[in-house]
């Protein structure tokens, strides 16, 4: 697990600058501070860097990247984790092929050999983002884990073309700019983003399941994005007839082999363990497979509605595990906000991010570097309450009308304190969803009723500029229609949750990006695609039954889990709002003093003063109702967050900040030097 970087310049004699390549490693020391390394490719304008977390062959020699072909045609650099590499690598040592390490990356040349890399892509099992540069075709390729688990940016620049793990180490280079595009920060303000795009300008996501293609001729660079992997619903009317107990055996099965693979590593890897089943059920199984009591790490918040570490502590006892328990108070959320940002390099709507960082700090400094975490689950098994809503409204068609009405309204009152948030206050239309999708998904009918609100939150340039912007729209256009024609209604909500909010919001800024700020790895063992693909093809009724959430999950792990969990409903993990007590509240306006005055918005040009001040006020008065509080945290946060981003990303020059951390690390000068010829 790593960061990496790269360049590829339109024209093959531009030499690339080692020390830019050393300081795009070094700005993300963070994510490896194992070890740094680069290669140049002489003559051909290209060049990688790589900062290394030491998980799978800890030989600081053997491990190093950027890894190259004995006969100089290949190089790759790679941040991630291939799991059942035992194995691939015995096969191909059987078949003749020799290796210099023990290192997963180099399953990458030795596979592409005998498969050619898109042959390869279906072998590789784990999280990932790598490049590779092929000499002869003369081509760069940029690969994405199939569910975007690990993060991956480019951006063309009149020199050329320029990659890294994060945003800022694409900024890094000199020649990347850095603004905010008016459509960027219009999604940054609304929470979701279109599938591909960033909040700034000219840097752009690899997609998950995505490769992207990049080669040069007479001087220009040309882009060609293929998809190699998508989920795949079954069709109406072809999903396989089998029964429940059938089902719930593979489920069993796959799970198992998920997590056993997930606890492979050459350093000791703990547990991530909320009040929710999903983390349960991968602590039960992971205690079982370990001899020795499993580690667990739990955030508690000091506020009883949200916390959940007395079921935690429950389970952890349940199965002997080692538990510790970080409680996380208010003014500890705010402290941390503006630092958080600089890892997330996008907007948040809630402070559990915050939280998840301060535990990622908290795992890092007990000495642990890879962590199991449930994140999948909810995706797969229809947890969160929106795809619920959808599942009652669009696929219950056998029901009655006072059969829907009534699991209407038992969801809403058990999850009133998302009212607002999670749930949108009232149903919205999006036409150009609806098209699409035959309805708007309620995962993003919150953020779209409130999105009607942001053009007049912009500052004059840019709320002119937007001219006659449909978010939604936007969208729409980036969905795959193909995956959602003909489907159920649950598995058009899923497909479009996983596409949007899932990909930029769980695994971006709720997981990756604060794991890795603190040299943490995570491995979500609901995403091994092997699982993955069986569970699509799990019934509605499977993941959705009665009143219950994660119904098939729930059944085929009852025995790992404590009653009082067994019978509790999915209830998602976040931290409490500022409007709910008076200590948070203050902190937020503490933020809103220092972000949000009319210096600092006039200094930024990116809103309007007098709108974000009315925002402040309304949030301010008791007598806002509630809900509408919840969605005005979610504003104030949104304001927030695109201030800070600009203080970190535009206003300050990230070249050189790259190259002062460069010194300050010790990397200028102990990069790895060889080069290719």
């Amino acid at each position: 697990m790593c960061g990496i970087g790269g360049v590829f310049n339109a024209d093959p004699a531009q030499p690339v600058d080692p020390r830019v390549l050393v300081g795009m490693a070094a700005i993300q020391y963070h994510r490896g501070p194992d070890g740094c390394g680069y290669e140049v490719v002489e003559g051909r304008g290209v060049g990688f860097t790589h900062a290394r977390l030491s998980i799978i062959d800890l030989n600081p020699e053997r491990g190093r990247q950027p890894f190259r072909s004995e006969d100089g045609q290949v190089l790759i650099a790679h941040n991630g984790e291939f799991y059942d590499y035992k194995r691939l690598r015995a096969d191909l040592t059987s078949r003749g092929y020799s290796f210099r390490t023990k290192s997963d990356t180099e399953l990458l040349l030795h596979l592409s050999d005998r498969f050619g890399l898109d042959g390869t892509l279906g072998h590789l099992r784990g999280e990932f983002a790598f490049a590779v540069y092929e000499r002869q075709q003369d081509r760069l390729t940029l690969v994405r884990d199939r569910f975007g688990v690990k993060p991956l940016f480019y951006s063309l620049t009149p020199e050329g073309l320029v990659f890294g793990s994060e945003i800022k180490v694409v900024m890094a280079h000199p020649a990347v700019q850095r603004r905010f595009s008016t459509e960027g920060l219009y999604h940054q303000l609304m929470q979701t983003m279109v599938p591909g795009t960033t909040g700034f300008e000219g840097i752009y996501a690899v997609e998950p399941g995505q490769k992207v293609v990049v080669q040069r001729r007479d001087g220009q660079i040309t882009l060609h994005k293929e998809q190699y992997w998508d989920l795949d619903f079954p069709l109406l009317g072809t999903r396989p007839q089998r029964s429940d107990q059938d089902y719930m055996e593979e489920l069993r099965q796959r799970f198992v082999e998920a997590i056993q693979l997930r606890l492979e590593a050459d350093v000791p890897v703990a547990c991530y363990l909320s009040g929710g089943i999903d983390s349960c059920t991968i602590l039960g199984v992971a205690a079982a497979c370990q001899q020795s009591p499993v580690k667990a790490f739990t955030i508690g918040f000091d506020d009883s509605d949200y916390d959940e570490t007395a079921i935690a502590r429950e389970m952890a006892a349940a199965v002997g595990a080692d538990q510790e328990i970080l409680t996380v108070n208010g003014t500890q959320l705010y402290d941390h906000f503006a630092r958080t940002l600089w890892h997330t390099e996008r907007s948040i709507y809630n402070t559990f991010t915050v939280a998840k960082l301060l535990m990622s700090e908290h795992v890092n400094r007990a000495g642990y570097k890879v962590v199991v975490t449930g994140e999948g689950s909810d995706e797969l098994f229809a947890g969160y309450p929106q795809l619920r809503l959808d599942m009652i409204r669009h696929g219950m068609a056998h029901a009655s009308p006072e059969e829907r009405a009534d699991l209407e309204a038992w969801l809403g009152e058990s999850n009133k304190l998302f009212k607002g948030n999670l749930l949108a206050e009232t149903p919205l239309a999006d036409p150009a969803l609806d098209r699409v999708v035959g309805f708007t998904p309620s995962c993003l009918q919150s953020w779209l009723s409130s999105a009607s609100h942001v053009p007049g939150l912009l500052h004059s340039s840019h709320r002119e500029a937007l001219g006659g912007y449909a978010p939604g729209a936007a969208i729409a256009a980036a969905l795959d229609e193909r995956q959602l024609r003909d489907r159920h209604p649950l598995d058009k909500a899923q497909y479009v949750w996983i596409k949007t909010q899932f990909e930029s919001q769980v695994l971006g800024w709720a997981g990756d990006r604060v794991d890795m700020a603190n040299s943490l790895e995570a491995r979500p063992a609901f995403l091994d695609h092997p699982l993955v693909e069986f569970a699509v093809t799990l019934p509605p009724n499977l993941r959705f039954r009665g009143y219950q959430d994660k119904y098939i999950l729930r059944e085929t792990m009852r025995e790992l889990l404590p009653e009082t969990l067994y019978q509790r409903q999915k209830f998602a993990f976040m931290a409490p709002p500022s409007h709910t007590d008076g200590a948070k509240q203050q902190a937020m306006q503490g933020l809103a003093h220092a972000y949000l005055s009319r210096e600092a918005i006039d200094r930024a040009a990116l809103l309007d003063y007098g709108a974000v001040q009315t925002v402040l006020q309304r949030h301010q008065d008791d007598t806002t109702p509630v809900a509408e509080r919840v969605q005005l945290d979610a504003v104030i946060n949104h304001l927030l967050s695109v201030q800070i981003l600009h203080q970190h990303f535009v206003a300050q020059d990230i070249p050189q900040i790259a190259r002062h951390q460069a010194q300050t690390v010790g990397w200028a000068d102990q990069a790895n030097t060889a080069s290719l010829s």
